[in-house]
């Protein structure tokens, strides 16, 4: 969740290179930042509570090389002191941490009777003691090694020194990046926030260690000590893409860079044709996701289902671990996540080959954790989504994931099709009469304190993806429901005036899904119809034409921006909602 980023080299603006490296990592959710800058063998440190904003790092000296660090506050209440970076008694030794150090008070109650001082409430803290502790008796890159060693939980360690002219970063679990440019080295928590300054990068594996300097990078395994081959990596992604551009946010930006994004889709099915051919293959397909890819993998479920005639399961990634017994070589696991880094997901994916299942990947992430652990890989091609509140990856995996099921039926062109259908659909809702709809809507519903979301088959994740845009951004409470479902109890929240949102599109499921709409109308709710036809139970109307299985996209698209206008009619920030963060690399 935390970010990370470091830099050694040649220029003297050490400190602003990583203060802007953060400012580009903001979007993963953070409480306060710090920065932490080698000068004249002096370490220099500057944290601050709250975000960044428009505050700087001008009173740190000139310096070729810094660590910075956006803090989620876990270990410790949000003040100035738990900020990172952490220093030793002596002020020598500076580190910044992602994880959680499960063993930390056994080491800490040690080095206390050491003599060792403490100012902070945090685990991170305990580290530069504790590579204080073990440099007495050797180098400073074998003493970060052995303290990376001593400490159990999932973390990523980085850690400098006002003797050794290098940054020494340890990794298992928590994410890291390499790099590489000329006469100069970075480190990032997320390969995105490298772009500006190199596509060269390394992604660290679990149990391992990079010492930069300003010309190398020596990678060691941190438990046989070993010096490991280095692979560099190329991404693909254009420093554009990382960039707000016209839009007054990402979000907004994000919204609109899906049509595109379903275009490139559908116009290169050569993943989906190689994964149908995996999914025939095996005895047991699941889908596995967390958040707004689990709603994805409960659509791939419906789609599967209707389209193949073929039964997938589904599992939300945090409660996989609790029912896979059942799995075994001949198994198929299907993860899908935007970053590639979700730790619910990695722990799943973990238990599942322990069970010797195969993994199948879905993510918007070039060499992430996931990607790397998978053994067949597919690219969402998103590009780098910022905003916290996922929106074109989402619309990305409904399109793989549709393409896929056509191709397992044979039927390439015709999936290519409804894309292309959806794509219209997707135009028409962001043309700027139907966003108008969509804004006016925000204005009559903004002040209320709940809305209910129905649909019935695909729009049953449908609802759920909705209702999930709206309260995480909005912070309205918004509940998807199955249409069905409303009579076993959730009817009786429906009062005059509570804005209820029903999917009915021109599928099978369009009069079920009517009936839900006039049970909700009958106790007086106001009901907001998505659909391909106005009803006379419908108090508002929004349009949006069929395109067959894929008018999720363009539906889905229509409670984004609902999403985005109420949060913006409320005064909030779309891109950071508050206790949010992109990635969640912690369990």
């Amino acid at each position: 969740m935390c970010g990370i980023f470091g830099y050694i080299g040649y220029k003297e603006g050490a400190a602003e290179i990583v203060f802007s490296g953060l400012k580009s990592l903001e979007y993963r959710g953070y409480d306060s930042w710090g920065v932490a800058a080698l000068s004249k063998d002096k370490i220099f440190v500057k944290k601050r509570i709250g975000k960044i904003g428009n505050n700087n790092v001008d009173n740190l000296p000139k310096s070729d090389l810094a660590i910075g660090h956006t803090r989620w506050a876990t270990h410790g209440g949000v003040t100035e002191i738990n900020a990172h970076p952490h220093l030793d008694c002596l002020g020598k030794i500076a580190v910044i941490h992602n994880g959680i150090f499960e063993n930390y008070e056994k080491i800490k109650n040690k080095l206390l009777k050491e003599g060792h001082k403490f100012i902070s409430e945090t685990d991170t803290e305990v580290i530069p003691h504790l590579i204080e502790d073990l440099i007495k008796k050797t180098t400073f890159e074998k003493a970060v090694r052995a303290a990376f060693n001593k400490m159990e939980g999932l973390n990523a360690v980085i850690a400098i020194n006002t003797k050794d002219r290098s940054i020494v970063a340890a990794r298992n679990g928590s994410p890291l990046v390499i790099g590489f440019g000329k006469n100069e080295n970075f480190l990032s928590s997320d390969a995105s926030a490298l772009l500006p300054f190199t596509k060269n990068v390394y992604f660290l594996e679990d149990n391992e260690m990079a010492v930069l300097t300003d010309k190398s990078v020596k990678i060691i395994n941190t438990k046989s000590g070993k010096v490991m081959k280095i692979k560099i990596q190329k991404l693909n992604w254009k420093v554009t893409e990382g960039q707000m551009g016209k839009y007054p946010n990402f979000m907004l930006k994000e919204i609109y860079e899906q049509p595109q994004i379903i275009l490139e889709i559908l116009g290169s099915p050569s993943q989906e044709v190689r994964f149908a051919k995996i999914i025939k293959k095996s005895r047991g397909a699941y889908l596995v996701g967390c958040g707004t890819a689990s709603y994805a993998c409960l659509a791939g479920q419906y789609l599967f289902s209707k389209i193949t005639k073929r039964h997938i399961n589904f599992a939300i990634g945090s409660e996989f671990g609790y029912h896979l017994d059942f799995l075994n070589k001949d198994s198929l696991v299907v993860a899908i996540s935007q970053s590639g880094e979700t730790m619910d997901i990695l722990e799943s994916v973990k238990k599942a080959k322990e069970r010797k299942a195969k993994i199948a990947c879905l993510t918007n992430v070039f060499g992430s954790s996931l990607y790397r652990t998978s053994d067949y890989k597919m690219l969402i091609g998103a590009g780098p989504e910022k905003a916290v509140a996922s929106t074109k990856a989402f619309t990305g995996m409904l399109a793989h994931l549709i393409l896929l099921a056509y191709c397992i039926n044979g039927q390439t062109k015709e999936g290519q099709k409804i894309l292309s259908e959806s794509v219209k659909s997707v135009n028409d809702v962001l043309s700027p009469k139907s966003v108008k709809n969509i804004q006016k809507l925000a204005v009559i519903i903004k002040d209320k304190k709940h809305i209910y979301v129905i649909g019935r088959g695909l729009s049953y994740p449908t609802a759920l993806e909705s209702a999930l845009k709206i309260k995480e951004i909005s912070y309205i409470h918004a509940e998807g429901l199955a249409a069905g479902e409303l009579k076993h109890g959730p009817l009786a929240l429906v009062e005059k005036g509570t804005p209820c949102i029903a999917f009915l599109p021109d599928d099978e499921t369009y009069g079920a899904n009517l009936a839900g709409a006039m049970e909700m109308k009958a106790r007086g709710g106001f009901v907001i119809g998505i659909s391909f036809k106005p009803h006379e139970v419908f108090d508002y109307f929004i349009k949006v034409d069929n395109a067959d299985e894929a008018t999720i996209i363009p539906n889905v698209i229509v409670a984004q921006l609902l999403a985005y206008h109420l949060t913006i009619d409320k005064g909030l920030d779309p891109d950071k909602p508050r206790n949010l963060a992109k990635s969640v690399t912690v369990k």
